[in-house]
C-alpha cells in the first residue's frame, strides 16, 4: 500500500488528483464544525448526550460527529446513500426506470439525475422533521417560521453541497467521492472512540493488565480488518468456454474465461439495512422525549445493541437472533436486485459463451442460481461475524464506541477500492507512455 502511494506521488496527474481529494476531505471536516445559524449547540448536545440507547450511535459514527454538533453538515451523505438504495428498487419495480438502467451511458446519467433530485427532497423532509421536533423543545431559541426556514435551508444546503462534493472526487480526483465521504466521517470518530478504549480498560490499572488490555483491543481490530479484508477480495470464478465460430474468412473465439461472483455481493448494504429498521423504533421514542414502560421498554431494550450480549440482560439478546436474521435476508434481497442469472446466461447463449459441463439455457440459470445461494449465505455468515464482534465487546464489557464491524468494513473496503483506482491509473499511463515511444 506504501509502495503504492510512493510511486502514485510521483505521477504529476495521479499527485493532483490526490492532493484535490485530500483538500476536499479538509472542506468536509472544516463545515462538520460550522454551526447552523440560530441553533444552540449546547442544548443538542446534551441532548445526545442524555440519549440511553444507541439509536443515533449509528447515524453519528455515519456523519462524523456533524450531527452531535448540529453542523451545516449533520445530514451528512446519508439522504444521498437512502437515495441511491431507493433508485436501485425502483429500477426494479418500474418498467421504465429498468430501461433507462439498459440505455447505457445516457440512461445511467438520467438516472444519476433523477437521484440528486430525491435526494435534495430526502434531505428537505429530514431537516423540517428535525427543526419541527427539536426547535419546539428548545433546540432554536425563540423559535419563528424565519429561523425554521434557516435551519430547514441550512441543513438542505448542508447535504446536497456533501453530494457535490462526492461526485467532483469521483470526477477530479482519486476513489469513489460518496464512499470516500462517508469514510473520512467515520475515521473522524475513531480517536475519541480509541481515547474512551484507553480510560475504560487501560487507565487506571496495572502495567501489566494494562499492556494485556491493549494488546486485546489491537488484536480485535486487527483480526476484524483481516476478516473484512478477506471478505472483500473472497471471489467465486466460474469458468465459461466460447465456441468457435466463421466470421468473414476467420475462425474466431475459442477463449476462456470466468465469470468472477464476489462472496459478499451485497457489500455493507444489509448490516445498514438491518441496523435502519431496529433503529427506528428507537428513534420514534427518542423524539417522543417520554421514557417507554413495561411491554415498550422491553421491545426498545431487544432492539438495542448495547444490551446484547450483555451477562446482566441476558433476556434483550434475542434481538440479536433477529438482526443476524434480518442481515442474511437482506444479502440475499440486495444481491437478487443486482445480479440477474436469467440474463448472464441469456448473454453468454448469445455470445456462444457456455460453462463446461452445463447445458446453455435454463440449465445454466439453475447453476447460477444455485452457486450464488451458496455464496451469499457464506458471505452473510462472514459478514454476521464481522459485525457482532465489536457488539460483543461493546454488550458483554460496556465498551462505548460509535464504530463497530460497519465502520471497518466501510474504511477498508474504500481504502482497498480507492489503492486499486490508482494502480489502474498507474497502469493506463504506463501504457499510454509505451504505445507514445
Amino acid at each position: 500500500m506504501l509502495e503504492t502511494l510512493k510511486n502514485a506521488f510521483r505521477v504529476k496527474e495521479i499527485r493532483k488528483k490526490l492532493f484535490f481529494t485530500f483538500l476536499m476531505m479538509l472542506v468536509i471536516r472544516l463545515g462538520s464544525q460550522l454551526p447552523v445559524p440560530g441553533v444552540n449547540r449546547d442544548y443538542f448536545a446534551d441532548w445526545f448526550a442524555n440519549q440511553s440507547n444507541d439509536a443515533f450511535n449509528f447515524f453519528s459514527a455515519f456523519t462524523g460527529g456533524s450531527f452531535e454538533n448540529f453542523s451545516v453538515f449533520a445530514l451528512s451523505i446519508t439522504p444521498y446513500i437512502t437515495s441511491s438504495i431507493i433508485m436501485q428498487l425502483l429500477t426494479i419495480a418500474i418498467p421504465a426506470l429498468e430501461e433507462m438502467h439498459r440505455d447505457g451511458e445516457e440512461g445511467r446519467k438520467k438516472i444519476i439525475s433523477i437521484t440528486r433530485y430525491v435526494t435534495v427532497a430526502l434531505s428537505l423532509i429530514e431537516s423540517t422533521a428535525m427543526t419541527i421536533g427539536f426547535g419546539r423543545s428548545g433546540m432554536i431559541p425563540d423559535m419563528n417560521v424565519f429561523k425554521g426556514i434557516t435551519v430547514v435551508v441550512t441543513l438542505t444546503a448542508g447535504s446536497a453541497l456533501l453530494m457535490w462534493i462526492g461526485e467532483r472526487i469521483t470526477e477530479n480526483g482519486v476513489g469513489n467521492g460518496i464512499s470516500i465521504v462517508l469514510m473520512i466521517n467515520i475515521l473522524s470518530s475513531i480517536p475519541s472512540d480509541f481515547t474512551t478504549l484507553f480510560g475504560l480498560f487501560v487507565q487506571g490499572k496495572t502495567i501489566a493488565q494494562g499492556a494485556l488490555a491493549a494488546l486485546v483491543i489491537l488484536a480485535v481490530v486487527l483480526v476484524t480488518v483481516i476478516l473484512v479484508i478477506v471478505l472483500n477480495d473472497a471471489t467465486r470464478k466460474i469458468p465459461v468456454q466460447y465456441a468457435k465460430k466463421m466470421q468473414g474468412r476467420k475462425m474466431v473465439g475459442g477463449q476462456s474465461s470466468f465469470i468472477p461472483l464476489k462472496v459478499n455481493t451485497a457489500g455493507v448494504i444489509p448490516v445498514i439495512f438491518a441496523s435502519s429498521l431496529m433503529s427506528i423504533p428507537q428513534i420514534i421514542i427518542s423524539f417522543t422525549g417520554k421514557n417507554p414502560t413495561g411491554a415498550a421498554a422491553t421491545v426498545i431494550g431487544v432492539l438495542s445493541q448495547n444490551n446484547w450480549f450483555n451477562p446482566n440482560r441476558p433476556i434483550y439478546s434475542i434481538g440479536l437472533v433477529l438482526y443476524i436474521a434480518m442481515i442474511i435476508f437482506f444479502a440475499y434481497f440486495y444481491t437478487s436486485i443486482t445480479f440477474n442469472p436469467i440474463e448472464v446466461a441469456d448473454n453468454m447463449k448469445k455470445q456462444g459463451g457456455f460453462i463446461p459441463g452445463i447445458r446453455p439455457g435454463k440449465p445454466t440459470t439453475d447453476y447460477l442460481n444455485k452457486v450464488l445461494g451458496n455464496i451469499v449465505f457464506i458471505g452473510a455468515v462472514g459478514l454476521t461475524i464481522v459485525v457482532l464482534v465489536p457488539i460483543f465487546f461493546n454488550g458483554w464489557f460496556g465498551a462505548r464506541v460509535s464504530f463497530g464491524g460497519t465502520s471497518i468494513i466501510i474504511i477498508v473496503g474504500v481504502i482497498l477500492e480507492t489503492l486499486q483506482q490508482i494502480e489502474s491509473q498507474m497502469l493506463v499511463r504506463n501504457y499510454r507512455g509505451f504505445l507514445s515511444e
